[in-house]
This record gives structure tokens, C-alpha cells and sequence, in this order.
């Protein structure tokens, strides 16, 4: 919160941003990994690029409908030996978190890591997932 706070002030005071090689990480700059989901079939497919984490550093969970991918993508270099000219790729931990469709069957949620690339996929959930939207009906109080 602070950090962001920190961002806003220094946004109203310069009337830009810095650039993103001296930000600091706050929620509105953290690395967030690119994601494709689809359907293949009956399935539902998530794809989460993760060039540059290594497999034992991600971790899966699955709880109250909602797919969490978290990890950490470590440096390969030791900060204090090199200066950079230019930094934008991000490091440390990151999270992301997708609402699967209500009545997943857990046991059918399968993962494979290859080449920086985690492809998740869940078994009938593309046809969970193409129930269609009940509309709401939204009331006049001037009545």
C-alpha cells in the first residue's frame, strides 16, 4: 500500500512516470505471467508462460473453484557484481489465480512443465464452462 501510495505522489508531482527500469514492485508493476486459456474439446486449457522458472519452483493449488499458479523466478546473477543499463524483466514471486467453472472435478485437473511453458488442463471443463449466463432483471425505484 505504502508503495503504491509512493507511485501516486511521485505521479502527481512529475506528471509521469519514471521508467521501469527504477521502479519500485508494487502491486500495480508485479510480475504477473501471460496466460492462454481455451478449449480444446471438452477440456479447458491454461497456458501460463513461465520463460526462466524452473519447474520446482512453481506450485499448483486448487481450492473453493478457483486454480492458483504461484512460484518464483530466481536471478541468475549476482546483483552486486552488475550493473544494469536497462532491467525489464521482472523477478521474484508471482501469482496468478483463475476462477474455474463452478463444479470442477478436482481430480480431474492434470499439469505438464516443458520448456518454460505450464499447460493445465481441465478434464470437462470446457463443457462446465459453456452453461449459459442467467440475465438479471434490473427494477426501476422511481416507481
Amino acid at each position: 500500500m505504502m508503495g503504491e501510495m509512493n507511485r501516486m505522489r511521485e505521479l502527481g508531482r512529475t506528471g509521469y512516470e519514471t521508467g521501469q527500469e527504477g521502479q519500485e514492485r508494487t502491486h500495480a508493476t508485479a510480475w504477473v505471467p501471460s496466460t492462454d486459456i481455451f478449449a480444446k474439446g471438452a477440456d479447458l486449457v491454461i497456458r501460463v508462460s513461465l520463460a526462466g522458472v524452473s519447474q520446482e519452483d512453481v506450485d499448483i493449488t486448487f481450492s473453493d473453484g478457483v486454480l492458483t499458479v504461484s512460484g518464483e523466478r530466481k536471478s541468475e546473477l549476482d546483483e552486486e557484481e552488475v550493473s544494469f543499463y536497462v532491467r525489464e524483466r521482472y523477478y521474484g514471486a508471482f501469482r496468478r489465480t483463475i476462477t474455474l467453472p463452478a463444479g470442477t472435478d478436482e481430480s480431474r485437473i492434470s499439469a505438464d512443465f516443458e520448456n518454460g511453458l505450464l499447460e493445465v488442463t481441465v478434464g470437462g471443463g470446457a463443457a462446465t464452462a459453456a452453461v449459459e449466463p442467467r440475465r438479471i432483471e434490473i427494477g426501476n425505484r422511481s416507481d
